[in-house]
């Protein structure tokens, strides 16, 4: 059971035992960037006209940074407006804003905007820079992110090991870019089941961060979340709580109580709870996870899904029926209205919807939605 985020930040969610969830969240240290000195076209351009869209891009960064993704998708479309009628489509001011535009897309699970935005952001970078820039190393990361919580490993292998040998090329290979790319990478092979590899990518991460940033940057918290995923996967559960705890302490000190890092985070440590029998626990966390991801994602975003699935099975758990069944109903709605019938994530909402309809005494309902759910996961391997 997990918490799942658009990465960031993701991305960092610990996909666990019991109900599959999205991929990690995106490191808001580098997913949406403000004006960078690289980013400015020369020429008629009005310095009035610079700063009106340096302005609302930086509004976009700066809202992203705080959690605020609604309002800030909306900056940075008029950023992304702003850019190219004074600069130009084709402008690194464009590349800019269109970055931001579709990380934070990503982040409010609209998969199908996101892609065709970060890869035209890629295709200016790439042309106007060459594909050894940072900027370039910037738009492949966020690529990444948008094609693991797609399940395009592939793909996302591809551009993360790119922007890994940018990132080495530029600053060096012991850099904190190096890290927070390093958590991607580790992320594809939890998503492939190689948790030995991810496990060791984790911990080089964390050693990198640790040295440059100290043992309280925000970034520092991302990777220990992200480890305590992997362990409770290899289920090393007590290996994972205080990792987990250590996070989130961090998270709150830095980002205050309301922040997405903190819903993904809650959710994590419910997970832990739910397997060592703490219901109680679990339920009190997943309800604030809920509560912040309803208000900054919206009501039918795939990460409420996650929450719902999560605490609709501790109900189920906890015996009380009626409770899962709504809640596990609404989670199954949402995933197939936002990701399809098709996609993974629904096994973890489907199987233990089965299970109630089992217990009560629904049988042939049991055995239809068991049915989907192994067909989804043939097709899946």
């Amino acid at each position: 059971m997990g918490h799942g985020c658009g990465m960031l930040l993701l991305g960092v969610c610990a996909v666990g035992a019991l109900v599959a969830c999205p991929a990690d969240p995106p490191e808001t240290g580098v997913a949406v960037s403000k004006q960078a000195p690289e980013a400015v076209d020369a020429g008629s351009v009005t310095l009035v006209t610079m700063f009106q869209w340096k302005e609302v891009n930086d509004q976009a960064a700066e809202l992203y940074k705080q959690g605020e993704y609604a309002q800030a998708v909306v900056m940075a479309a008029r950023a992304v407006q702003l850019a190219e009628r004074a600069f130009g489509p084709y402008a690194l001011q464009a590349a800019t804003s269109l970055n931001n535009l579709g990380t934070i897309q990503n982040n409010l699970g609209r998969y199908a905007e996101a892609e065709p935005v970060l890869r035209r952001a890629l295709a200016i970078r790439e042309k106007r820079l060459g594909k050894a820039h940072p900027l370039v190393g910037i738009c492949l990361h966020n690529l990444a992110l948008l094609y693991e919580d797609l399940e395009r490993n592939e793909e996302a292998l591809e551009c993360i090991l790119r922007s890994i040998a940018i990132a080495e090329q530029v600053s060096g290979p012991e850099h904190p870019d190096v890290a927070l790319r390093l958590n991607v990478l580790a992320s594809i092979h939890r998503s492939h089941r190689r948790l030995a590899e991810a496990e060791q990518v984790y911990l080089r991460a964390l050693a990198i961060q640790e040295k440059a940033l100290g043992p309280e940057h925000r970034d520092v918290a991302t990777t220990l979340h992200n480890l305590a995923g992997c362990y409770n996967e290899l289920g090393h559960f007590a290996k994972a709580e205080p990792l987990y705890l250590r996070a989130l302490k961090v998270w709150e000190k830095e980002l205050g109580p309301d922040h997405p890092n903190l819903a993904s985070s809650y959710g994590a440590i419910a997970d832990v709870f739910v397997l060592r029998g703490r219901l109680d626990q679990a339920e009190v966390l997943l309800k604030r996870a809920l509560a912040i991801d309803r208000r900054v994602a919206g009501p039918d975003h795939p990460l409420v899904a996650s929450d719902l699935s999560s605490l609709g099975f501790v109900f189920l758990l906890q015996g009380r029926l009626e409770d899962a069944e709504l809640y596990l109903k609404l989670a199954l709605a949402i995933r197939e209205k936002t990701l399809g019938p098709d996609h993974p994530d629904l096994v973890g909402t489907l199987k233990p919807l089965a299970l109630l309809f089992r217990k009560t005494g629904r049988e042939a309902k049991a055995k239809s939605l068991e049915a989907r759910a192994e067909s989804i996961q043939g097709v899946e391997r």
